[in-house]
């Protein structure tokens, strides 16, 4: 199973027209079973997504109609809303909030998550909250469940820390693989960078580079539900000489483990020496 995460920057800036015709064909190019799109236009999804693909998308967006939408290839059983606007200061941001897809695939019943939480650097407080209302929203679930999303948190923020198992919040703990930090250990996979003139020429130009791009699978008592077999930045160098977004992509593959973690079945071939 593949999935993709991207922030595709709305239309509006940096000649979207260009770009988006640009992001149309790398989307197809890299083939995702899953999409998960952030600051878009949800009438543009269908074009960039292509056929085959059914979307749910946020139900809320800016007067602009700009929000995000999650895409996918698998019969989807049913999809739920996780209103994150937690707070007064959250309010803010019309389409924060998580949509919760439960998804038919080749690795049977996994559930997929686009969550996007508050952008503003010092809205920390609401990211936390945004991050435990929606893992205690999937807790529901006992199948595979892979959390994707424009988090706007670098890997050492509380709400970050949180989801990967690093602290609890609010009297909550929950442990998910972050899928770049399992093939690229402390490696910085920055997904918004200067390196990229639109964030160089965009509203944070002293931004010395973060990444806050994440897939994330969630782990049971013995670790992750599905094996991360490849992950890697998309859209991260020009596309026939233009950047696609301020964003970095991320794209992950997933298969079912050999052995399931938990499964002591191998010990039981086992003989004292």
């Amino acid at each position: 199973m593949r999935v993709l995460t991207y922030n595709v920057l709305a239309e509006q800036y940096a000649d979207g027209a260009a770009r988006y015709e640009r992001i149309a064909e790398g989307l197809r190019e890299f083939d995702a079973d899953v999409v998960a799109l952030q600051e878009v236009p949800l009438e543009r999804v269908a074009d960039l997504v292509g056929e085959g693909y059914v979307l749910a998308p946020h139900p809320n967006t800016d007067d602009d109609g700009i929000g995000a939408c999650l895409a996918s290839r698998y019969p989807v059983r049913a999809v739920h809303i996780v209103d994150l606007h937690v707070t007064a200061r959250s309010r803010s941001f019309a389409w924060a909030g998580a949509v919760v897809a439960e998804l038919d695939t080749p690795l049977g019943p996994v559930v997929v998550v686009n969550h996007k939480p508050n952008w503003a650097f010092g809205l920390e407080r609401e990211r936390e909250l945004q991050a435990v209302a929606t893992a205690r929203f999937v807790e529901r679930y006992r199948v595979p469940v892979v959390l994707l999303g424009d988090l706007d948190a670098t890997p050492d923020a509380a709400s970050i820390r949180f989801l990967t198992g690093k602290q609890s919040l609010e009297g909550v703990s929950t442990c998910f693989q972050d899928a770049w930090t399992a093939l690229h250990g402390q490696a910085d996979g920055f997904t918004f960078t200067p390196e990229n003139p639109l964030v160089r020429n965009g509203d944070m130009p002293l931004d010395p580079g973060r990444r806050i791009d994440y897939v994330l699978v969630r782990s049971g008592a013995h670790g992750p539900a599905l094996e991360v077999v490849d992950c890697r930045r998309a859209f991260d160098r020009p596309r026939r000489g233009r950047w696609c977004s301020d964003h970095f992509g991320v794209v992950a593959d997933f298969r079912r483990p050999a052995r399931a973690p938990g499964s002591t079945d191998w010990l039981r071939g086992l003989r004292p020496a």
